[in-house]
C-alpha cells in the first residue's frame, strides 16, 4: 500500500434543504473531530448569514480523521451486495470533506469542490425525492468522472417502508445501480451515518500521484480563496503532486506571482498550523501575498526548488482549473458617504477573494458619484453579497437596480453589451437578451398552476416529463425574467413543493423598450428598465404606483412618472404632507388669517420642491423587483 492509501477526499451535493449540513454534522461527531459538548448545529456554517438563513452560502473543507473497527465493517457488509466489497486495510483514514450550497446561485462553489475530490455523496431528502438542483449536482458530478454515492436522508422521517422503496428506487434507478446501493440514513438522529462513513472508504478511490513532476516540489489546485486580518491572503488547496511545506517558496503560475509561505496547515475544521501538507491532502496557504488581485481561483500553486523561475517551462505544469462563472445580474454599488469610496473598494476586494463568482468593475453615476458595477449569479446571491458588504465591513451602500447584460447593434453593424439601459444608444438597430433553459420539478397536482406562469415569466418551448410521482418541466425564457421574483412566483403557486435550475443558452431578439422613471421631474439613477412592448403600459402604471407607496411624503406633491420613447406613458403623485394650522375661529382669528398662512406654506413648499432631488432607498429597489 501506498502513502495515498488511507486518504479519501469527497464532498456532500444536494438540493437545498435536504439536510447536507445536518449530515455533516454527524460526521464530525462520528470521527471525534468536534466535541459533542462544543458541537452546535450547521458547525460547518461559520457565516452569520448562513445560520440565520439555514441554508449554506459557502463550501467548507475538514480534515476527519476516522478509525473504522471490526463490527462496523461488518455493519457496511450488509449494505453493500457489491462482490468489490474488500475488509479495510487501515485503522485509521484521513477523510477530507467539502461541504457545498444547495441553492442554484451557489452551483459555482459546487463546481469547484467536484474538482477537488475523487468521490460525492448525492444526498436527497426522503420526503421530497429528486429535486432540480439534485439533477444538475449530479450530472456535474458525473462529468467530473466522481465516484457517487447515493444516500435517502432524513428517514425518521418517513419511517413507511413502502414510501422509502419507492424512493430508494427512484434514486437508483437516477443512479444506475441496484436499490440496495442506496443507504438510508438520518442527519438529524445518526442512523445508518457509519455504515456511510465505511461505504465512502470502500467506494471513493484513493488519490493518485501523477508522473514526470521531478521539476518542482509540490503542485495544488486553488479551489477557494479568503482574507485574514492576520494572515492576509489564504488559499484554500488540493495537494495532487508532491508536497508543501511552511518555509518553501512558492509560485501561483496564472498571476506570474512568487511568494513565501507564512503559514500552512488543515481545516480541522479551525485552522491548525502544520509543517507540510502531502500529496493528496487538502488545506489551506497562507501565501503572504498582500494584492489580492494575485489570487485567482483555479490557479496552480507550486512548490519549488531554489533558484530562478522559468515561467515557459512551468505553464506545462498548470492543473485544469474552472471555467469562468458569468454574471447572471448586475448591480451598481455607491458608498452612501462619497468618503468612504476606498473603503468599498477594499471591501468589495475582499469579499470577491472569498466569493470568485462576483465580478466587480468601476462605475460612475453622475449623482451616486463613484461606484462598482458587480456582477453576481442571481437574485439570492445579490441578496447575501449586500448583506455580507454591510455586517462584514460594514459599509453602507446604495444599489442600483439590477440588470442583465443585453446585446446591442449599432448602426455601424457592431455588436456591443451593456448591463443597463442607461447605456443603449441612440443609433442602435436591435436588442437581444439572454435566454435560459429553465428545469422545474414538482407534483403532478400542481401543473395547472406552474403552467400559469408560462405568460407572466415568457415560458416557450415547453415540454414535461415524470418523474416519478412528479413531472419536470423544461422551457426557454428570458434570463431577466429571473430577477423578476421568479422565486416567488413559483413557491406561491406550488406551496413551496417546486424547485429550479437554469443554464444558459444563447441569446435571442428581444421586443423591449427602455422605460425611464422621474421623481419630481428628475431622473432616477438606477431605476431605468428595459420592458417587453407587449407589457410596458401594464408594468409602467405598476411601477409608478409602487414608487408612489413607498416613497416617503415630503413637504410638497411629488409627481410620479414614467417615460418611454418621448412620451410620458405613466404618472401618479405623492400628495404632499400637510400641517394643520389650528381652529382660528376658537382662538380669536379669521380667515384671511389662515389663508395668508396657507399661501406662505405653500411658496416654502414650492422653494422646497425646487431644490429636491429624489433619495431612493435599497429597500425600495427590492420591493420593485416583486411581481404582483
Amino acid at each position: 500500500m501506498d502513502e495515498l492509501s488511507n486518504i479519501r477526499n469527497f464532498c456532500i451535493i444536494a438540493h437545498i434543504d435536504h439536510g447536507k449540513s445536518t449530515l455533516a454534522d454527524r460526521f464530525l461527531e462520528e470521527t471525534k473531530t468536534v466535541e459533542r459538548r462544543k458541537m452546535q448545529a450547521q458547525y460547518l456554517d461559520q457565516l452569520e448569514l448562513e445560520r440565520e438563513r439555514g441554508i449554506t452560502i459557502k463550501m467548507a473543507p475538514v480534515r476527519m480523521m476516522y478509525r473504522p473497527t471490526e463490527n462496523k465493517i461488518s455493519n457496511l457488509k450488509s449494505q453493500i451486495s457489491n462482490s468489490e466489497t474488500k475488509i479495510l486495510d487501515f485503522s485509521f483514514y484521513i477523510l477530507n470533506l467539502i461541504d457545498t450550497p444547495g441553492h442554484s446561485d451557489f452551483s459555482y462553489e459546487v463546481s469547484r469542490a467536484l474538482e477537488a475530490v475523487e468521490g460525492a455523496i448525492l444526498l436527497v431528502d426522503a420526503t421530497q425525492g429528486i429535486q432540480a438542483q439534485t439533477l444538475a449536482n449530479f450530472y456535474s458530478a458525473k462529468k467530473a468522472n466522481l465516484t457517487i454515492i447515493g444516500v435517502l436522508n432524513k428517514i425518521d422521517v418517513l419511517t413507511d417502508e413502502a414510501e422509502r422503496a419507492v424512493m430508494r428506487k427512484e434514486l437508483a434507478e437516477l443512479l444506475e445501480v441496484p436499490a440496495e446501493e442506496i443507504f438510508l440514513v438520518s442527519g438529524k438522529t445518526g442512523e445508518g451515518v457509519r455504515e456511510l462513513l465505511n461505504a465512502v472508504i470502500q467506494r471513493v478511490p484513493p488519490p493518485r500521484a501523477s508522473e514526470g513532476m521531478r521539476q518542482v516540489l509540490g503542485r495544488a489546485l486553488v479551489f477557494d480563496s479568503f482574507y485574514d486580518n492576520h494572515k492576509g491572503a489564504v488559499a484554500s488547496v488540493r495537494v495532487f503532486d508532491g508536497m508543501f511545506k511552511d518555509t518553501e517558496n512558492i509560485y501561483l503560475v496564472a498571476t506570474d506571482t512568487s511568494s513565501k509561505v507564512k503559514e500552512l496547515g488543515y481545516f480541522m475544521p479551525e485552522l491548525r498550523p502544520q509543517k507540510e501538507i502531502p500529496s493528496g491532502g487538502i488545506g489551506y496557504i497562507a501565501t503572504g501575498v498582500k494584492d489580492t488581485d494575485k489570487i485567482k481561483i483555479g490557479d496552480t500553486v507550486l512548490s519549488l526548488p531554489p533558484g530562478p523561475v522559468r515561467r515557459n517551462e512551468l505553464e506545462d505544469l498548470m492543473l485544469h482549473g474552472y471555467k469562468e462563472p458569468n454574471p447572471v445580474i448586475f448591480i451598481s454599488f455607491y458608498a452612501e458617504d462619497t468618503n468612504e469610496y476606498e473603503t468599498l473598494r477594499t471591501s468589495l476586494q475582499k469579499l470577491k477573494l472569498n466569493d470568485s463568482a462576483l465580478s466587480i468593475e468601476p462605475d460612475q453615476n453622475e449623482i451616486l458619484g463613484r461606484g462598482f458595477k458587480v456582477g453576481c449569479l442571481g437574485r439570492l446571491h445579490f441578496e447575501i453579497t449586500a448583506e455580507r458588504l454591510s455586517r462584514e465591513f460594514g459599509v453602507k451602500s446604495t444599489n442600483t437596480f439590477p440588470s442583465v447584460r443585453y446585446r446591442v447593434r449599432t448602426k455601424k453593424g457592431e455588436w456591443i453589451y451593456i448591463t443597463t439601459p442607461e447605456e443603449l444608444p441612440q443609433d442602435h438597430l436591435e436588442i437581444e437578451e439572454p435566454m435560459i433553459i429553465m428545469g422545474i420539478i414538482f407534483p403532478t397536482k400542481y401543473l395547472s398552476a406552474v403552467m400559469s406562469l408560462q405568460r407572466k415569466f415568457r415560458f416557450s418551448d415547453m415540454h414535461t416529463e415524470t418523474i416519478g410521482d412528479r413531472i419536470k418541466l423544461s422551457a426557454r425564457m428570458p434570463l431577466v425574467e429571473l430577477v423578476s421574483d421568479f422565486d416567488d412566483n413559483l413557491k406561491s403557486v406550488s406551496e413551496g413543493y417546486a424547485s429550479f435550475s437554469y443554464e444558459f443558452e444563447a441569446y435571442a431578439r428581444a421586443d423591449v423598450v427602455r422605460v425611464d422613471m422621474l421623481v419630481s421631474g428628475n431622473s432616477v439613477p438606477g431605476l431605468s428598465r428595459f420592458i417587453p412592448k407587449e407589457t410596458v403600459e401594464r408594468e409602467a402604471r405598476r411601477m409608478v404606483e409602487k414608487l408612489k407607496e413607498l416613497l416617503p411624503r415630503q413637504q410638497f406633491t411629488q409627481p410620479v412618472q414614467a417615460s418611454a420613447e418621448g412620451r410620458i406613458i405613466a404618472r401618479s403623485d405623492i400628495p404632499a404632507m400637510r400641517k394643520e394650522l389650528g381652529n382660528f375661529g376658537k382662538n380669536g382669528g379669521d380667515r384671511t388669517r389662515k389663508m395668508k398662512l396657507w399661501k406662505k406654506q405653500q411658496r416654502g413648499k414650492k422653494r422646497l420642491k425646487e431644490r429636491s432631488e429624489a433619495t431612493i432607498s435599497p429597500d425600495v429597489f427590492k420591493e420593485l423587483l416583486k411581481k404582483e
